[in-house]
């Protein structure tokens, strides 16, 4: 599993709907084995969502749903501050960290960013 790679989907109207909801303006998610972009996707973009997509194999979709609104709520009990919030997500800290290193998920250990981050 851990070569897996998601399935990429350039140009969906997804990110732009869940942008409604959601505290930043999402140019690309993961939701499960699916990333759905915006727009086209760099090599940065398309790393990050691997991270996540690790992420939610690891966990198992529902596991990571939970952790990811328990640290984004913890956040912003925390913090007062969505954006913030969001960004001291345990999940998104790995993503954003690593997200330009090519060789990270080749080496990457699991279960490291539920361990290693803190909210």
């Amino acid at each position: 599993m851990k070569h897996w790679k998601p399935i990429f989907v350039e140009n969906s109207w997804v990110p732009k709907a869940l942008s409604l909801i959601s505290p930043i303006s999402i140019g690309a998610i993961t939701l499960g084995f699916v990333v759905f972009a915006r727009g086209e996707m760099s090599d940065t973009v398309k790393q990050h969502e691997t991270i996540h997509f690790q992420q939610f194999l690891e966990t198992l979709f529902l596991g990571f749903l939970v952790l990811y609104f328990y640290d984004y709520f913890r956040g912003w009990l925390k913090y007062k501050d969505r954006r913030k919030a969001y960004f001291n997500i345990r999940a998104e800290q790995e993503a954003y960290e690593n997200e330009r290193s090519q060789n990270y998920l080749e080496h990457r250990k699991r279960w490291q960013w539920i361990r290693k981050y803190k909210i």
